[in-house]
């Protein structure tokens, strides 16, 4: 939990109570591999801090092959939020790519967060920005440039990613077949 207060006090200051207060609201949890925080289809209930792992968020296109739009890793929020916020039904899915543990929060919780400690509003939105904002950086780049190059840029953002997730979750990402990123990589060692 000192991770996630640590976190917290970057996008502002809270006291020793109201940090009691989060400490009491937030629970751990265990996901496998391959597991998922959240499903499309179904209301998020939750957000989550990752303490150890990897997720990522995929969903299926219209050809029904799995497309994963980003990762997340150690030190980040988890949450649909669009879904957790509206209470609508999610159209990602956000799954474990390895072993992990979280802070998660319900919705109830998180909600009395918010009631309860002043700020905490400015704080969320302060990290949902930088999230927002780490998201829009890490996908533009890739859009107009080729394949090695989008590679390349990946291995930049995501540097503690590539040999923690399987190539194919990669290749997805990277809008590439596997066998394509194959090539790729063994062309740039």
């Amino acid at each position: 939990m000192k991770e996630f207060v640590e976190y917290i006090l970057q996008f502002g200051s809270l006291n020793q109570q109201q940090i009691d207060l989060i400490t009491k609201k937030g629970t751990e949890l265990k996901l496998g591999k391959d597991e998922y925080f959240s499903e499309a289809g179904k209301i998020a209930k939750q957000v989550g801090f990752i303490l150890e792992g990897i997720v990522r968020v995929c969903y299926y296109n219209n050809k029904g092959e799995e497309i994963t739009k980003y990762f997340i890793e150690e030190n980040n929020l988890v949450c649909d939020l669009e879904s957790f916020e509206s209470e609508i039904p999610s159209t990602a899915y956000v799954q474990a790519v390895t072993e992990g543990r979280l802070i998660v929060f319900s919705k109830k919780d998180w909600q009395e967060l918010f009631n309860t400690i002043i700020g905490w509003d400015a704080i969320v939105h302060k990290v949902i920005s930088k999230a927002l904002l780490q998201k829009v950086e890490r996908r533009s780049p890739l859009v107009a440039e080729d394949a090695t190059t989008r590679y390349l840029k990946f291995l930049e953002i995501y540097p503690t990613v590539v040999n923690r997730v399987p190539l194919s979750y990669i290749a997805s990402y990277l809008g590439i077949t596997q066998q394509s990123l194959s090539r790729i990589r063994k062309n740039i060692r």
